[in-house]
């Protein structure tokens, strides 16, 4: 979870940038940016594509910064101006493959998402990487929930609102996702055993 002081700093940065504050609102950009655009790459499994959907998102976050309320309320109200612009770029491409699936099938990582999740040792790096492959797997919509969850360190009601969904709806992916998590992971174990 997102320490008290990240908290505390997020909500710093965001109402200095919203009063004019230049290098204020540098540092919430960079700070942001690398999660936004993870954010936008499970949603679409192309990493081109994701980077035009997080710039495309950041251009209307900054136009609406001012009007945000709550800076508190930051990160869900960015996460789901994310979503959005993704969701809109699915409908595009549905449109255009004539009904054809627009995600990939099996996205491969983002090389910052490995990096910032890289735990110290080689036995968790290794789980990690079986972790990170059985989420690869999963439907968009349990990945997105698990992700935003355990790698962006949003409650679940922050993913209620970034996803648009209910927050029982959030519950139930996040269920489902561990479940298929689990039994790839646990059936990986049992092939190396077996």
């Amino acid at each position: 979870m997102q320490s008290d002081k990240e908290r505390l700093l997020d909500d710093y940065l965001v109402t200095a940038a919203r009063i004019g504050d230049r290098r204020a609102l540098d540092h919430l950009v960079t700070r942001w940016s690398p999660r936004f655009l993870r954010h936008a790459y499970r949603l679409l499994g192309d990493e081109s594509m994701a980077q035009d959907m997080a710039q495309e998102a950041w251009e209307q976050i900054l136009r609406g910064l001012a009007r945000l309320e709550d800076a508190r309320a930051f990160p869900a109200w960015a996460y789901r101006i994310v979503t959005r612009r993704c969701a809109r770029a699915i409908r595009q491409l549905e449109k255009r493959r004539n009904g054809q699936k627009a995600l990939a099938a099996d996205p491969t990582p983002l090389a910052c998402e490995a990096a910032d999740n890289e735990p110290a040792d080689s036995a968790r790096r290794a789980d990690m990487a079986l972790v990170l492959a059985a989420l690869k797997t999963l439907p968009g919509p349990q990945r997105a929930a698990l992700a935003l969850f355990y790698m962006e360190d949003l409650s679940i009601s922050e993913i209620a609102i970034v996803l648009e969904i209910p927050v029982g709806t959030v519950k139930t992916r996040l269920m489902h996702g561990r479940l298929k998590i689990r039994d790839i992971v646990k059936g990986t174990g049992d092939d190396q055993i077996g």
